[in-house]
C-alpha cells in the first residue's frame, strides 16, 4: 500500500462473537485492506476496530461493514454503559500515510453519502470534516443518544448532512468524519460509585473546565462492579496521558479511592507511550532511535 487511511469503526455489539466476526469480516482477504486489531467490551456493549488501506478499497469494505451492522444489530434493544446513537456509532478517518487532510476528508464524504443513500440512515459530519462549529464534537452530536434521535433531528440546527431526517428504526444515527490520532484510555477504580466516576471524569474533560484535548465519562462496569472514568486524549501531544492519569489519581483521592489500573482500547502511537517512560522515569531525551525495534 503507497497510499495508507486509517478508520475506526465503533460498532455497537461487545457480546456477541459471531455478530462481532462478521462485522470485521469485510475487512480480511483483501490486498489494499488489512485488519489491525479489534477488541469488544461486554460492559460498554461495544466493539471498536483498527483498520487502514488505500482510501478506496478502504472506503468500499467500511461500506459493507456498515451494512452488515444495518443488518444484524438492533439499537431498540442494545443497552450498555458507553453512550451510542447507532448500530455503526462512528466511524472516524485518519490520515497515515501519504494522504492528507483533504484525502481523507474525501473518502469520509464518499462513505458518508452511501450510508445516507444505501442504507437510509442519516449520517452527520464530524471533527476536521464538519460544515459547523456545533458539530466538531462528537459528544455535542450524540447527545440524546439513539432514543432521543428522532426528536433532535427535527430540529434546523440538526438536519443530518446526508440521509433521511429521520432515525432508522433499527440502526439509529452514525457520525463520519476526520480526525487526528485520538488515544482511548480508560481508568478503573476500587469503588462501584459510578457518581466518583462521573465527578472525575467532569474534572478532566474540556466542556467542564478540565484539558482542552479530553474528553471523559464516568460509568459503572457490571461485569467487574468496579467504577470506570472512559477517556479519549484527542491530542495527545498537547494534553499527555501521564498528566491526565496523574490528576485522575489525585481527584480520586479527594473520594478515598484509588486506581487500580488503565487500559487502553485500540491502538496507540508509540510517542505517547514514550512520554510517559519519560516522565515516570524521568530518562532525559528518549525518543524512538532508544527503541531497538524501532531499527529493525
Amino acid at each position: 500500500m503507497t497510499r495508507v487511511l486509517k478508520c475506526v469503526p465503533n460498532f455497537s455489539e461487545g457480546h456477541d462473537l459471531e455478530k462481532i466476526e462478521k462485522l470485521v469480516s469485510p475487512f480480511r482477504g483483501h490486498e489494499n485492506v488489512k485488519l489491525l486489531d479489534y477488541s469488544a467490551d461486554k460492559d460498554h456493549n461495544r466493539c471498536v476496530v483498527t483498520v487502514i488501506g488505500e482510501p478506496d478499497a478502504l472506503r468500499d469494505a467500511v461500506i459493507k461493514s456498515v451494512g452488515i451492522a444495518t443488518q444484524i444489530l438492533d439499537l431498540r434493544t442494545h443497552t450498555g454503559q458507553h453512550p451510542r446513537m447507532g448500530a455503526t456509532d462512528v466511524l472516524p478517518f485518519v490520515p497515515i500515510r501519504n494522504c492528507t487532510i483533504e484525502d481523507a476528508n474525501a473518502t469520509a464524504r464518499e462513505v458518508a453519502a452511501a450510508i445516507g443513500a444505501q442504507f437510509d440512515i442519516p449520517v452527520f459530519l464530524y471533527g476536521k470534516s464538519a460544515p459547523a462549529p456545533h458539530r466538531t464534537l462528537l459528544s455535542d452530536i450524540r447527545e440524546g443518544e439513539f432514543e432521543g434521535m428522532a426528536e433532535k433531528l427535527r430540529m434546523p440546527q440538526w438536519t443530518p448532512d446526508f440521509g433521511p431526517n429521520h432515525p432508522h428504526p433499527s440502526a439509529g444515527v452514525t457520525a463520519v468524519g476526520v480526525r487526528m490520532p485520538i488515544i482511548k484510555f480508560n481508568v478503573n477504580l476500587n469503588t462501584s460509585d459510578a457518581r466518583i466516576a462521573e465527578s472525575i471524569a467532569a474534572s478532566i474533560r474540556c466542556s467542564d473546565g478540565g484539558f482542552r484535548f479530553v474528553e471523559a465519562v464516568g460509568l459503572l462496569l457490571e461485569t467487574r462492579n468496579t467504577a470506570q472514568v472512559s477517556i479519549s486524549v484527542t491530542d495527545f501531544a498537547k494534553t499527555s496521558l501521564y498528566r491526565v492519569f496523574e490528576t485522575v489519581k489525585m481527584e480520586a483521592q479527594r473520594y478515598g479511592v484509588r486506581v487500580t489500573g488503565s487500559e487502553l482500547v485500540g491502538l496507540t502511537p508509540v510517542a505517547a507511550l514514550l512520554d510517559c517512560a519519560e516522565y515516570y522515569l524521568q530518562i532525559e531525551n528518549l525518543s524512538e532511535a532508544k527503541i531497538l525495534e524501532s531499527h529493525l
